[in-house]
């Protein structure tokens, strides 16, 4: 059965590949599995069809034989679970792919989402031009981590995995930012993510949907 996702039918992200269908369909394009993709609209989003897939009303959802999952990280792992590619053979290397899949999304996701809230909801308020700062630095820390654990290595354990997959994923979020400027290592880290043809083909799916 094809598996099939769901996406905006409009991304809040304009097409830039920041929206979290694009981390499915990049996993997708990584272990060559073909896929559909159902647009919904913002509306049917929050109707009780959609919420009995996702009940939180949010994107993507996967669909493959019966089986319904929503959260990127939960439906990543599935795919490399079921599809050689993204996850190693070995136990151990396996284990610590799957640990850097909870970093990126446990760790280093939370304050950069943090920050990019705070930037739509909080402008114009009073505290705005302190918190800022301080919620900056927040995601600084964790890149001064990142990076001394990246040294010059290409990817985080080895070859590239549904880890690296995940940590470029959320990465990208901070691409415009600036933050990246004072770690040249994960700058080189992202571009080389970005490189892979499989995330060229997933990128250009999102963006075709939402750039005529």
């Amino acid at each position: 059965m094809t598996i099939t996702i769901t996406a905006f039918e409009r991304s809040p992200d304009g097409g830039r590949g920041l929206a979290r269908d694009t981390r499915v369909r990049w996993a997708l394009e990584e272990v060559g599995q073909p896929y559909e993709v159902r647009l919904v609209s913002f509306k049917a989003m929050k109707e009780p069809a959609y919420l009995a897939l996702q009940p939180f009303g949010q994107i993507p959802t996967f669909e493959e034989d019966g089986l319904v999952l929503f959260e990127t990280g939960a439906i990543i792992l599935h795919i490399a679970q079921r599809h050689r590619g993204l996850l190693p053979d070995a136990p151990e290397p396996r284990a610590r792919a799957m640990a850097w899949m909870f970093a990126a999304l446990n760790t280093i996701e939370p304050p950069i989402v943090e920050r990019e809230a705070a930037q739509i909801t909080e402008r114009g308020k009073p505290w705005h031009a302190e918190r800022l700062p301080m919620l900056d630095e927040r995601i600084r820390t964790r890149l001064r981590q990142l990076s001394a654990w990246l040294g010059d290595r290409p990817w985080l354990d080895g070859a590239f995995s549904a880890g690296d997959l995940m940590m470029v994923s959320v990465l990208l979020r901070l691409k415009s930012s600036g933050l990246l400027d004072d770690v040249p290592n994960l700058a080189a880290y992202l571009a080389r993510g970005e490189d892979r043809p499989a995330y060229r083909r997933a990128y250009a799916a999102q963006r075709a949907v939402n750039v005529p």
